[in-house]
C-alpha cells in the first residue's frame, strides 16, 4: 500500500515548553496532483485544549475527526474534565487499529495541552502511535523536516515555534506540488486553543521575509 507520506499535503506539529504549535496547508489534490480545492480545512479543533491535523483521504479523515469529537465530548460529560492528550492520541490509534482490515487512508497528528503539559502524537493508518517533539506528514514533509530538524531546539516556546512552523510550510508550498495555496496555524497553551488570523500570518511572513 502506498505510503501516506506520499499523499499531497503538508501538516506538522511542534511541542514546546509552554504548549504546541500545529499547522497545515490548504490545498486538496486528486490523483496525480490535480488541484481539487484551494481552501480545505486540515487543522481541526477537537476541544479547547486539543486539535488534530489530517492528511490522506478526506472522507476517511473526516470520519476519524467526527469520532474523536464525539468521544472527547462524552469523556467531558461523564468525567467532568477534558480528555487528556495522551488518552485522545490512544483513542485515535484504536480507531485506526480497529479498521485495519479495511483501513482509513489517513494520517493524523494529535496535539494539545493538559495538566501534564504539551503533547504531540502521530498516528498512521494502521494505528501506530508515536510521541514526537516535532513531526510532519504528507508529500511536503521531507521539505518541512529540513526546516524542523535544523531549527527545533529544547526549550522552544510557542511564540518562536510559530515562525519555525510557518517557515517549514512556506518552504513545502514552494517546493512540493501537492502543497499550496495557503496555510492554517494554531497555538494551544494553558490558555486554550487559538488559531492565527490572516493578519497575524501575514505579519509572521513579513517578519521572516517570506513570500508565497
Amino acid at each position: 500500500m502506498e505510503d501516506l507520506k506520499l499523499h499531497g499535503t503538508t501538516t506538522l506539529g511542534i511541542r514546546c515548553v509552554d504548549g504546541v504549535v500545529m499547522a497545515t496547508d490548504t490545498r486538496a489534490v486528486l490523483g496525480s496532483y490535480f488541484i481539487a480545492h484551494k481552501k480545505v480545512k486540515k487543522l481541526i479543533k477537537i476541544d479547547e485544549h486539543l486539535a488534530m491535523t489530517i492528511a490522506g483521504g478526506v472522507a476517511d479523515a473526516q470520519n476519524v475527526v467526527d469520532t474523536m469529537k464525539y468521544y472527547a465530548r462524552m469523556y467531558k460529560v461523564e468525567r467532568g474534565v477534558p480528555i487528556p492528550i495522551k488518552t485522545a492520541a490512544n483513542l485515535a490509534s484504536l480507531i485506526f487499529f480497529s479498521s485495519r482490515v479495511s483501513p482509513y487512508i489517513a494520517d493524523v497528528i494529535v496535539g494539545g495541552y493538559d495538566s501534564l503539559g504539551a503533547g504531540i502524537y502521530n498516528i498512521d493508518l494502521f494505528g501506530n502511535l508515536t510521541e514526537e517533539k516535532f513531526v510532519s506528514t504528507g508529500s511536503g514533509s521531507p521539505v518541512a523536516y529540513g526546516i524542523l530538524e535544523s531549527e527545533y531546539r529544547e526549550g522552544l516556546k510557542t511564540d518562536e515555534a510559530i515562525g519555525v512552523a510557518v517557515k517549514a510550510l512556506v518552504s513545502a508550498i514552494k517546493r512540493n506540488a501537492g502543497t499550496g495555496d495557503g496555510f492554517d496555524v494554531c497555538v494551544i497553551t494553558e490558555k486554550g486553543f487559538r488559531e492565527l488570523s490572516l493578519e497575524e500570518k501575514r505579519a509572521v511572513m513579513k517578519r521572516l521575509g517570506l513570500g508565497i
